[in-house]
């Protein structure tokens, strides 16, 4: 009868719960544990199992930059001036529960990157759909779409994620049709949470989205509008880039005992 439990639970694709209930009838210590304990003790296996393979799949479909990222290991030197009670407030998620976005600003280098990651591993096992993507990958996806007449499709599936992190945001200027199509991602994006990994200030982002100062042209205006009133600014400073520190000349240098 055991066994037969255990294949039944097994066939319904409840293979935790098959695993514990294998694992109390082979171990006497089980026995003198009352049923309804034993029952959410299986109850519990399966949920765990389920909600673990949730939060991978989550991960797997965001395809982040840097998958290992996560805000544990975010390092706070001195002269990256981070505010680790901030940054541990934005794990949290719910400036993705209010629609609310995060500008991280700073030099190539300074680890926005992976900041961004980390914050979206903490919203993937809180149950939040992500979508990391470097601007120039999105550009060309964008091109795409447009040409094979998926665009609508294409939007839809970005109204979709509860948090997208767009990485090299304006990166280069924009073309006009750039423009334009950075607008609808906007506008598909505008009651959800994105996170924009950039080099240049807000104030900056006006001729890289519309490089032409004389078209006078609204999409700047309408796509700053969308974002820089409802974000959280955060300038990831940094003597040294956290790619020397991380480095092969770093890791030389730790091995000859300098300094």
């Amino acid at each position: 009868m055991n066994q037969q439990t255990i294949d039944m639970l097994t066939e319904m694709k409840m293979t935790a719960m098959a695993a514990e209930f294998a694992n109390q009838i082979q171990d006497a210590s089980f026995n003198s544990i009352g049923f309804e304990e034993r029952l959410s003790m299986l109850v519990t296996a399966e949920w765990n199992r389920r909600q673990n393979n949730k939060v991978a799949r989550l991960m797997g479909n965001a395809e982040f930059g840097i998958p290992s990222a996560v805000m544990e290991e975010i390092e706070y030197h001195e002269d990256r001036k981070l505010d680790k009670a901030q940054l541990l407030r934005l794990a949290a998620c719910n400036y993705i529960d209010e629609g609310h976005h995060v500008v991280l600003e700073g030099a190539s280098g300074n680890g926005k990157t992976y900041i961004a990651c980390a914050l979206g591993n903490a919203a993937c096992r809180r149950m939040k759909t992500v979508r990391y993507i470097r601007m120039p990958e999105l550009l060309d996806e964008l091109n795409i779409a447009r040409s094979n007449g998926s665009l609508k499709k294409l939007m839809k599936a970005y109204k979709k994620v509860e948090l997208l992190i767009l990485d090299e945001w304006l990166i280069r200027p924009l073309t006009s049709q750039e423009s334009y199509d950075l607008f609808e991602i906007a506008e598909a994006c505008s009651s959800r949470s994105t996170i924009f990994c950039t080099q240049y200030q807000p104030e900056g982002w006006y001729t890289r989205i519309d490089p032409d100062s004389e078209s006078q042209s609204p999409i700047s205006e309408a796509i700053m509008d969308r974002i820089i009133h409802n974000s959280y600014e955060i300038m990831v400073e940094g003597r040294v880039s956290m790619r020397e520190r991380k480095g092969l000349k770093a890791s030389v240098k730790k091995g000859s005992g300098e300094d």
